[in-house]
C-alpha cells in the first residue's frame, strides 16, 4: 500500500476542492452568500420549487446538513420554508423575491472563477465526466 500523501486520490481531490471553493469566496462575498448557499441557489435557480430531500439529492448533502443551511437563508430573505398541506413531513423550499434577484449578480461568477482556473475545455469535460461517474457509482452504492 502507498502511503505517500502525494499518491492518495482522496487529498488531491480535497486539495483542489478547497482551491476552487476559495476562488468562488470573493465574488460570492459581494452577494453575500456563503458556498454552500450558493450551491442551494444554483440548484433553485435551475429547477425552482423544491423539497428538501431532493435539494439533498441534487447537491449529494443530507437533511441534517441541510436544515440549519436553509432556516439561514430563509433568516437573510433569500429562501421560504413551507411544509406540505398534503404532508407537513415534506418541506418545501422557494426561492424569494430576493433569492431569484441574485441570479443576475451571480451570472458572471461561473466564467470568472473558470478563467482563474484557466483549464482547456477538453480537460474539464474530462474531469467532469470522471467526476459524475465517481458520484453515480457512490449513489449507486448506497440505494
Amino acid at each position: 500500500m502507498n502511503m505517500n500523501l502525494s499518491e492518495h486520490l482522496c487529498f488531491k481531490t480535497y486539495a483542489v476542492s478547497r482551491y476552487i471553493t476559495g476562488l468562488y469566496k470573493p465574488y460570492l462575498d459581494n452577494i453575500s452568500l456563503t458556498y454552500p448557499q450558493y450551491l442551494v441557489m444554483l440548484v433553485l435557480w435551475e429547477k425552482g420549487s423544491m423539497n428538501i430531500s431532493k435539494i439533498g439529492d441534487d447537491l449529494h448533502l443530507d437533511n441534517g446538513t441541510l436544515t440549519p443551511l436553509l432556516k439561514r437563508m430563509e433568516t437573510n430573505g433569500l429562501v421560504t420554508r413551507t411544509r406540505s398541506s398534503e404532508d407537513e413531513r415534506i418541506v418545501m423550499i422557494d426561492l424569494t423575491d430576493h433569492g431569484l434577484a441574485l441570479k443576475d449578480k451571480a451570472g458572471d461568477i461561473p466564467e470568472a472563477v473558470q478563467q482563474c482556473i484557466s483549464l482547456e475545455d477538453t480537460t474539464k469535460d474530462v474531469l467532469m465526466k470522471t467526476f459524475d461517474e465517481i458520484l453515480r457509482t457512490q449513489t449507486n452504492k448506497h440505494i
